[in-house]
């Protein structure tokens, strides 16, 4: 069973017990120490905790975002940039209090604008824990779920209540690719309907709608261009705009990288600009209005760097305070 000092009602110790809180649902007992795609068991792991100034403006502000990188992942994408933590499983074992007050010194030392769980869905009951006793605490930050899309809509549900905002990814419309790439044949059809569920629970994000540039509600959508895929991004954006309308936020990134060999050659390589380039126009002829758009560095510029981080550092990022 889990210790004591991970301090989870029985519901949340439950959801471990025949683990589906991924769509996989794999059904294993993590209590008992047994683990499923995301290789995880029942005691909460993170590779990372403090300020991170690689997200969108809403978020980043001028203070960053107040980070939770967790270890392991339901998606497990073959050319993730953070694959030390989600396919080599690198972190280190946390209580819920110990991760409570990391997230209250960063809060309070930094003065971060958000508290952000990446990749939390394989610990949701953890996280939905951490953020009752955060709210208990007296922290009004807006808590980001920073999502890959491939979520349960069972799980969003239970999830409502402890989320402000929403920062998924939709990656693929080709189910071809989701599969080789992510081991999900399914991805597009579960993308879409936890988007949609997410959307329903929040809205869009309130950032683009008024005066305020920092975010504390609502559902800022992520896509990441692949270099030799570019089909696949058109079809996104069309299938994002056919459901959800030009007003949707939409956060067009770039940063791809060749960090491990991969099977498809096209993935051996940087995105170029051209192919960045049309995929842009694409959202500007679909009319998206609230569009964030990175667009492609020089080859080993220190922008590039800084999307890429090493785990093995204490400071994995090269803009970490």
């Amino acid at each position: 069973m889990l210790p004591t000092e991970f301090d989870l009602p029985d519901f949340f110790k439950g959801l471990y017990e025949k683990c589906e809180l991924c769509p996989r649902n794999c059904g294993v007992n993590r209590l008992r120490g047994e683990s499923g795609f995301c290789r995880e068991g029942g005691n909460l792991r993170v590779s990372y905790v403090g300020p991170h100034f690689g997200e969108e403006p809403p978020l980043t502000g001028v203070r960053g975002s107040g980070t939770v990188f967790f270890t392991g992942c339901s998606l497990r994408c073959s050319y993730c940039q953070n694959y030390q933590i989600s396919r080599e499983s690198l972190g280190t074992r946390a209580g819920v209090r110990d991760l409570l007050s990391r997230l209250i010194l960063i809060s309070a030392e930094n003065g971060v604008h958000n508290i952000n769980m990446v990749t939390p869905d394989h610990f949701f009951p953890h996280v939905f824990r951490v953020t009752e006793l955060l709210r208990e605490s007296g922290s009004r930050l807006p808590i980001v779920y920073n999502l890959s899309g491939y979520q349960s809509k069972t799980m969003l549900r239970l999830a409502e209540p402890h989320v402000d905002i929403y920062l998924p990814d939709f990656k693929y419309s080709d189910r071809t690719l989701s599969s080789r790439l992510s081991g999900s044949g399914d991805y597009p059809e579960v993308a879409l309907d936890s988007l949609i569920e997410m959307v329903r629970q929040k809205g869009f994000l309130d950032a683009c709608d008024g005066e305020n540039p920092l975010a504390t509600k609502g559902v800022l959508v992520r896509h990441l261009v692949l270099p030799g895929n570019i089909r696949n991004s058109l079809d996104v954006l069309t299938t994002l705009f056919i459901e959800f309308g030009s007003g949707l936020p939409l956060s067009l990134m770039s940063q791809y990288e060749p960090v491990r060999p991969q099977r498809l050659e096209e993935l051996n390589r940087p995105l170029t600009a051209d192919e960045f380039n049309r995929v842009y126009r694409h959202a500007l002829e679909l009319g998206f209005e609230r569009l964030f758009v990175q667009f492609p560095e020089e080859p080993g510029s220190k922008c590039r760097s800084d999307f890429l981080p090493d785990f093995s550092l204490q400071k994995p990022f090269a803009r970490s305070t």
